[in-house]
């Protein structure tokens, strides 16, 4: 009998639901959420083996994987860990992968897996890279580069990272580094129809994450799609109340390095509406923990050290209707 659960039922966490009874279906689906009538309604929505459950009665029941949306995620992941589940965190705050990472021996304790940043960025990107990767020799340099949010909790989470700085990775010299929060201007091409865009540092968990499965890379960055307002801003709480989940989002890796004597980059990009790509990550993600398809059964680790099938995932995602690993040329 599988039993899965999703903790969180906002914009991506309803979509993870609908995905994680998609791809299965389970025998049992537990759906947890802050409000009792949002629960309800995805409830509905997904019918068949879905309930809504507590969190004590999801610990309780011994859930082969449960997805975590929304706050609270590495208290969460600790505690289902210890009830003996696989746990998919789809978190994009710094501060919570960090934390979360940290859990590798008590995810390696319990025979688990948990994975982190299951999202769109990280998540996807982090297995474009990989995918990208694949086509090489050798890495040298990992640029990775976002735009767009989900819903108003990922807008918010969006906002007050442009005004942080994050990780990035020199290995010719100084190791990490974690230059000012919205400098590095750098015109990104993202796949139509979002196309060019200025983007700026900010703290952004992929190069922290990918430098894991990429330790030999000399370089890894991050960029974050902004406008002048969304810079001036960012360190004052958001001005206008964050629009609701539906906007286009996009991601972009190019990837550096040779084949055989040969320098060559890669760049690869996928568009869809963030929370709907989130949640289909993250829920394929479950699934294949479940599975035993990830490059690891226990430990903490991100997808770009846990998928080494890329094609399948990103087929699955496709049949999913999250299309990915799109060309990118240097011009659109």
């Amino acid at each position: 009998m599988s039993r899965f659960a999703v903790v969180g039922l906002g914009a991506v966490g309803a979509r993870a639901a609908r995905q994680v009874h998609a791809l299965g279906p389970p025998d049992e689906l537990l759906l947890t959420s802050a409000s009792a009538a949002r629960a309800e309604e995805v409830r509905g929505a997904i019918g068949g083996p879905a309930r809504v459950a507590p969190w004590d009665e999801v610990l309780s029941s011994a859930p082969d994987a449960v997805v975590l949306c929304g706050a609270g995620q590495p208290g969460r992941a600790a505690a289902a860990l210890e009830a003996g589940a696989h746990v998919v965190a789809s978190t994009d705050s710094l501060s919570d992968i960090e934390e979360l990472l940290g859990l590798a021996a008590a995810a390696e304790g319990a025979g688990r897996m948990l994975v982190v940043g299951a999202g769109f960025s990280p998540g996807l990107s982090c297995v474009l890279v990989r995918h990208a990767a694949g086509r090489l020799d050798s890495v040298e340099e990992i640029r990775v580069a976002s735009s767009g949010t989900g819903g108003p909790a990922c807008a918010r989470q969006h906002h007050a990272s442009l005004g942080r700085p994050g990780p990035e990775w020199d290995g010719s010299a100084a190791g990490w580094v974690r230059p000012p929060a919205g400098s590095g201007r750098e015109l990104c091409w993202f796949p139509d129809p979002t196309g060019a865009q200025d983007c700026y540092r900010a703290e952004l968990a992929e190069p922290l994450l990918v430098h894991a499965a990429f330790p030999s890379a000399t370089r890894i960055s991050a960029r974050r799609a902004a406008s002048r307002r969304d810079r001036l801003t960012a360190r004052l709480p958001m001005l206008r109340r964050p629009h609701q989940e539906g906007l286009i989002g996009s991601v972009r890796v190019e990837v550096s390095g040779r084949s055989g004597p040969l320098a060559e980059s890669h760049v690869l990009g996928a568009i869809d509406r963030p929370a709907v790509a989130a949640g289909a990550v993250a829920a394929l993600a479950a699934h294949w923990a479940v599975e035993g398809r990830l490059a690891r059964s226990t430990g903490s680790a991100g997808l770009a050290s846990l998928v080494t099938d890329t094609a399948g995932f990103l087929r699955q995602l496709a049949e999913r209707g999250v299309k990915a690993a799109a060309p990118v040329g240097a011009g659109g």
